[in-house]
């Protein structure tokens, strides 16, 4: 957060600052509503992975490309990750969000791991909830770490391994 400040936000977005004053009084309040807002679509996104694939591991891939998109090949990363790698700066509020969201989307993988341990398409689940917990730190950590480098083969290669558990063809 300590990263932009309202002049920054109204020369990207074309309007005067005291309009985001108006809706926004404090940089805490515009943090809080980004993320709520970006949580919703992502979670969002997650239901509709959920509704649409036909075996766990379509899920886990799709999974697995949100976050490689949101790379935007190095350049970026999603907004909980950069949140969350800059905590100290953060409000109670948001905090509490991005440890929901991460509770979620853990909760989300655990609920793939056992449907893919289920449905045979992903290999080799003994622990699905560690599984889950696991996904979630290394999708993240390999976003920062492609960041830093503005290298997004480095989440790729991060990933590799997890893809490759993935039996792409149905059974």
């Amino acid at each position: 957060m300590n990263g932009f400040s309202y002049a920054d936000l109204s020369a990207q977005v074309g309007i005067r600052k005291a309009s985001i004053h108006y809706h926004f009084p404090t940089k805490n309040d515009l943090t809080h509503e980004m993320l709520n807002q970006y949580i919703q679509r992502f979670l969002s996104r997650l239901a509709v992975i959920s509704d649409t694939a036909s075996k766990a591991a379509q899920c886990l891939d799709a999974y697995l490309k949100a976050y490689r998109e949101a790379l935007k090949d190095g350049r970026s990363v999603c907004l909980c990750v950069a949140m969350s790698a800059d905590r100290a700066s953060l409000s109670d509020e948001a905090v509490e969000a991005l440890t929901e969201f991460q509770i979620k989307s853990e909760g989300w993988l655990r609920f793939v791991f056992e449907a893919g341990r289920s449905d045979g398409s992903i290999k080799a689940v003994h622990a699905p909830a560690e599984e889950a917990a696991a996904t979630l730190a290394l999708v993240e950590g390999a976003q920062l770490v492609s960041r830093v480098t503005r290298d997004a083969s480095i989440f790729d290669q991060a990933t590799a391994v997890l893809r490759g558990r993935l039996y792409k063809r149905e059974r």
